[in-house]
């Protein structure tokens, strides 16, 4: 039966592969296809090494290795991203996108090669199919990239296989290899970027808003690898620690971030922030209801805590409590999306910023307050947070998160891509925020005839595409931004097949599912 659920997640993935390829028809896209299938091919030998235990670092349990999902993400956004920013004449973009793709299909082909190379005996089929791949990836390569775009992909596979070994050695079961792939994939093109931009700062193109979530980014992984190096020789939960520890995040924010920042925008990055957040009267709005909704979400966790100290030792979140946060969630990125984007962007990367902060203060039990995040945020584990780290509040944040910053705003000079396009950043809100919930909460309550193979239910996922569908129509109403220019039964068959993914994958959903839908909206 597992087999049976990896081979129908293959499938969705494949469908959106090729509704891709018939939207842009061109090497890369021809290219991707390759991947897919010798991709289809590599997971089924990374689940035989995970079956065995053979596999050189610690992975998640109980999922499967999830390769062809995550090796597509890249290749496929990068495509589509190229597509839209050349018809709309952004040249700079457009070979962005190209870099973007031919660095996901270069960091697929390296995990394909190690998969091969540690199976025994060689699988003949699946090494002549990589084989193809790789040809065809290279041909492409050589027809369409400019030798410092080919540099560029390099440092980036070069930049994720340090991290690699790095991250999955500190953070053992924190990840399958698939969202390993997706979340190092990610790091790694971001901090290759900020390098890049950082030595050529006069010549920089782009908004001060992308530089500062590139530095929020960098900053805190950079931080985390400090943080874990020193505390590998130190006791983290001493005060004497815990003071370090305070001093120094303060100091490498101040000495090192913040100047790096500097350097990028060419202006006192406090001052800057503090104009951009008070630049209008509706963004001061916007942020003190933002500030509501977060203090409810911490009324929410401190209630069911006492309930847990009142009550059974054993007592856990349910699941309409889980997704409480979601609807919170929605209630957030909605009001941004219609009125100030740009805010909603810097907000979501602060908050990204301070999560993984205090996270950082939870694992390594920084005082005062490392041990009582352990205890608070033990209610909401799941069976994905097996390893060292609680990842799920901060995917939830990046499943929304995710369309908004990837969204290319230089690509749609009216605000808002055409046809399907235009619901682009709001994959985050329809996928998680409205799909999965409607999903999770009535296929738990009334749902009966299960998915084969999976714990999904039928009914689960078909109000979950009804309600992603009411969604789409309230946007409609309240966003005079998007017009969908008669793209419906486009925009309802993406619905239908992310959610079919969601019934059948076992990789973090809230990262993957937001990533698929926003590819089939715009290609």
């Amino acid at each position: 039966m597992p087999e049976k659920r990896v081979l129908v997640e293959s499938l969705v993935v494949f469908a959106v592969a090729l509704c891709v390829h018939r939207a842009v028809w061109d090497r890369f896209s021809w290219c991707a296809l390759a991947l897919a299938v010798q991709a289809f091919y590599v997971q089924f030998k990374w689940d035989h090494l995970l079956r065995l235990g053979n596999a050189v670092f610690r992975f998640r349990a109980g999922a499967n290795s999830g390769l062809l999902p995550a090796c597509m993400v890249a290749p496929l956004l990068g495509i589509v991203m190229k597509e839209r920013c050349g018809a709309a004449g952004m040249v700079y973009f457009e070979r962005l996108g190209l870099v973007v793709s031919s660095s996901g299909m270069a960091i697929a082909l390296f995990l394909s090669v190690i998969a091969l190379g540690v199976t025994k005996p060689t699988p003949t089929n699946t090494c002549v199919l990589s084989g193809v791949a790789g040809g065809l990836f290279v041909y492409t390569a050589k027809h369409s990239l400019t030798v410092s775009e080919v540099i560029e992909v390099l440092e980036v596979l070069l930049i994720f296989v340090y991290l690699s070994m790095v991250l999955l050695y500190l953070l053992p079961r924190c990840f399958t290899p698939g969202e390993a792939l997706l979340v190092l994939t990610g790091i790694s093109f971001v901090l290759n970027q900020l390098i890049k931009r950082s030595l050529n700062a006069g010549e920089s193109k782009g908004d001060p808003v992308d530089f500062f979530l590139m530095v929020v980014v960098v900053g805190v992984v950079l931080l985390g690898l400090f943080f874990a190096a020193l505390f590998f020789f130190m006791d983290s939960g001493t005060w004497v620690s815990s003071m370090f520890f305070h001093m120094m995040t303060a100091v490498l924010g101040l000495g090192v971030i913040m100047p790096w920042l500097y350097r990028l925008i060419r202006r006192n990055p406090l001052f800057w922030f503090y104009q951009f957040l008070s630049q209008t009267q509706r963004r001061v709005y916007l942020l003190s209801y933002w500030v509501l909704l977060a203090a409810s979400a911490c009324a929410v966790v401190l209630y069911q805590n006492a309930k847990r100290a009142s009550g059974s030792k054993k007592h856990q979140a349910s699941t309409v409590t889980r997704k409480y946060f979601h609807l919170i969630v929605v209630a957030t990125y909605v009001p941004g999306l219609i009125y100030d984007r740009q805010l909603l962007y810097v907000a979501s990367a602060v908050c990204l910023g301070v999560f993984i902060l205090l996270e950082y203060v939870r694992f390594f039990t920084i005082k005062p307050f490392g041990h009582w995040l352990r205890h608070l945020l033990s209610l909401f584990l799941d069976e994905r947070d097996s390893g060292p780290l609680v990842l799920t509040h901060i995917y939830l944040l990046l499943g929304m998160s995710l369309p908004v910053w990837l969204f290319p705003r230089p690509c749609a000079p009216k605000g808002a891509l055409p046809g399907a396009g235009a619901l682009a950043h709001y994959a985050g809100v329809l996928a998680v925020g409205v799909g999965d919930s409607v999903a999770s909460v009535c296929g738990s309550t009334m749902g009966e005839i299960r998915w084969p193979g999976t714990k999904k239910t039928f009914e689960g996922t078909m109000t979950a595409i009804f309600a992603q569908v009411i969604a789409v129509a309230v946007i409609l109403i309240f966003d005079p931004a998007v017009d969908l220019n008669a793209s419906y039964a486009w925009i309802l068959a993406s619905i239908t097949l992310v959610s079919l993914l969601e019934a059948y994958t076992s990789q973090v959903d809230n990262l993957l599912l937001p990533l698929y839908l926003q590819i089939l909206l715009m290609a």
